[in-house]
């Protein structure tokens, strides 16, 4: 008994199916080289000739992937698994969401293409393809975004890049900024702090076994070191 498809291949088979590109017809020959690119997917297929194959989809370009990136950095939970190696099965709602669906809707998206003179399309090379590449995804779901235009490599980078540059007013300022005024105890520049008492860290200290006030004897030295400051 075969163990079941994972989730993203199955879900790619069904899509597949679902348009009719993919019809329930066996595979012929043997794949020995399968490359997926932005768009497009080649192959070369053998039996008793070499045949070469070509799948066509339609990648995204520049502008929709930061959409896509640009939603799927404002979900943390999937941020996190993306940067972990993982694709969530989310990720292809959230393509839907900004109207950037992972899946055709119909045959028309797809273009196919085999020098073999079979007259039914797909023949039986390009169905073997399509095993072959349910297989990949299979391996690494990652290829359903490499069709699409960016591998993984390159959907990760942007990610990390867009998560770098995010808004800065939802960041702290930084040292070099308020170098001027951090030691003034007085409100850090997009902080909002108030302002504390020069000596109020000795009022924090706790009691000393000497036979003296220790805290008092270092409040002076602390208003002068305040006053000196600029």
């Amino acid at each position: 008994m075969t163990e079941p498809l994972r989730w993203w291949p199955t879900r790619f088979l069904r899509a597949l199916t679902a348009v009719g590109v993919l019809l329930p017809a066996a595979g012929a020959g043997r794949v020995v080289s399968l490359t997926v690119g932005a768009g497009r997917v080649d192959a070369e297929v053998r039996d008793d000739r070499t045949h070469q194959v070509r799948i066509g989809l339609t990648a995204f370009g520049k502008t929709e992937w930061a959409a896509i990136t640009h939603a799927l950095a404002a979900k943390a939970s999937l941020t996190v698994q993306l940067l972990g190696g993982e694709l969530p099965r989310d990720v292809e709602q959230v393509c839907k969401a900004v109207r950037l669906p992972l899946f055709p809707s119909s045959a028309r998206e797809v273009s196919l293409d085999c020098t073999c003179p079979a007259p039914e399309v797909p023949c039986g090379h390009l169905n073997a393809v399509f095993s072959a590449l349910v297989a990949r995804v299979g391996e690494d779901p990652f290829t359903v975004l490499a069709l699409r235009g960016r591998d993984r490599e390159a959907v990760l980078e942007e990610l990390k890049n867009r998560l770098i540059s995010a808004d800065p007013d939802d960041t702290f300022p930084a040292l070099t900024e308020v170098m001027d005024t951090f030691f003034d105890s007085g409100p850090v520049p997009g902080l909002g702090a108030p302002r504390t008492a020069f000596d109020a860290v000795l009022e924090q200290a706790p009691p000393f076994a000497l036979g003296e006030d220790v805290v008092e004897l270092l409040r002076p030295a602390y208003r002068a070191l305040t006053e000196r400051l600029p």
